[in-house]
């Protein structure tokens, strides 16, 4: 039978290629974004607490009631900012089900939604499988920051929402409060929903807080917002997230939430509820958590010949190799993979169009440090 693809542009990430080809040749995974450690011990002795308790059924769709509550008791604390509990904050099956199910909930067809590159690999399929055009708006290829009137000059009238996402991924930039005013301005001017895109919010690194748009009134009246607990603690594979969004907004997005997954796995909720409540010093202590391994892996680097590119949040070191070579990126990651025994991934796979004659790749950093010192001595001799 023969299929008509809805995604033509959509194969094999190159997350999973660049596994792959650290499996094949044993080469050190600095490629997708997860670390080699475990969370909290407090916090899996929880899942099993629950587990064994029974908490083994549905959820509430929303959410179990008590982690929303310690997630409005968090926002309120970090970002001046009251959400509803009922109404305003949804539990979800990861943050990449959060994304699908916003855009899913607001972007009709013939919409476009501007997206700023290079950005995570899945914004662009789903605003395509829900009818929409991503329009993609480069960020400046030095720094990695947004150039508002460029942004601006993208928007039409068919402009729906605009997508953002800091801490970035792949590239360590952070906004600034300034940011947050330029684009409450845009939105203003053109009638735009928000997406925020915040999973690295509690990793920002050299005392700067986490430019949050729910520190904007304004910003936070038009916005969705989405976070991932396996970001902070360090859980990836649990694949819970969640949604803060105004009552209308979290109406809508509740709709496809509950024809998606419906409801996200009981004992994890119970568990992070449980540390949330009893352990909040971890979130609060994970900027500095990670900034060591960021300063770390940078020392290790010290007298290679990749340039390392500053890094404000997140958990990947974006590099520049074209003192080592002149190939695409690509090509240098299975380069590197197959000879120099580290995975990277290329900054091009987060572009529509990357810049004519970028040498970037991106490192995960969220690693243990023997992982680092392994991966650091194998890339110094390069």
């Amino acid at each position: 039978m023969q299929i008509e693809t809805k995604l033509p542009k959509v194969g094999t990430t190159i997350f999973t290629v660049m596994s792959q080809l650290a499996i094949e040749h044993k080469a050190v995974n600095l490629g997708q974004g997860f670390p080699d450690f475990d969370g909290p011990q407090a916090l899996r002795d929880a899942l099993a607490a629950a587990m064994n308790a029974g908490r083994n059924q549905y959820a509430p769709m929303t959410g179990l009631p008590a982690l929303r509550e310690q997630i409005a008791r968090k926002t309120e604390r970090m970002y001046g900012r009251k959400v509803n509990v009922d109404t305003e904050i949804t539990i979800t099956s990861g943050a990449t089900e959060a994304l699908f199910a916003v855009i899913a909930a607001v972007v009709r067809a013939g919409d476009e939604v501007i997206v700023l590159d290079p950005c995570y690999d899945s914004y662009e399929p789903a605003i395509e499988l829900n009818g929409g055009r991503a329009v993609h708006v480069a960020l400046d290829p030095h720094d990695f920051s947004p150039d508002w009137q460029r942004i601006a000059d993208a928007v039409t009238p068919k402009t729906r929402m605009i997508v953002v996402n800091t801490p970035h991924n792949p590239c360590g930039s952070v906004f600034s409060a300034a940011d947050l005013d330029a684009l409450a301005e845009l939105t203003r001017k053109h009638d735009l929903l928000v997406l925020s895109d915040e999973v690295y919010e509690h990793i920002v690194f050299d005392d700067a807080a986490h430019q949050s748009v729910l520190r904007h009134k304004e910003l936070a009246e038009r916005s969705f917002v989405v976070s991932s607990f396996g970001k902070t603690y360090h859980c990836t594979g649990w694949k819970v997230g969640y949604c803060i969004a105004p009552r209308a907004l979290s109406a809508e997005f509740r709709k496809v939430h509950q024809y998606l997954t419906f409801c996200t796995f009981t004992p994890a909720q119970v568990a992070f509820a449980e540390i949330l409540e009893k352990d909040p010093q971890h979130y609060l202590d994970l900027p500095a958590f990670y900034q060591a391994k960021r300063d770390h892996f940078c020392h290790l680097l010290d007298g290679s010949r990749f340039k390392l590119l500053p890094v404000g949040g997140a958990y990947f070191q974006v590099a520049d190799y074209s003192a080592l070579s002149d190939v695409d990126d690509l090509a240098f990651c299975e380069w590197l993979a197959r000879e120099g025994g580290v995975a990277a991934i290329p900054l091009s796979a987060f572009y529509e169009s990357p810049p004519a004659g970028q040498r970037l790749i991106r490192f995960c950093f969220a690693k243990n440090n023997e992982t680092l010192q392994h991966a650091a001595s194998r890339l110094k001799v390069l």
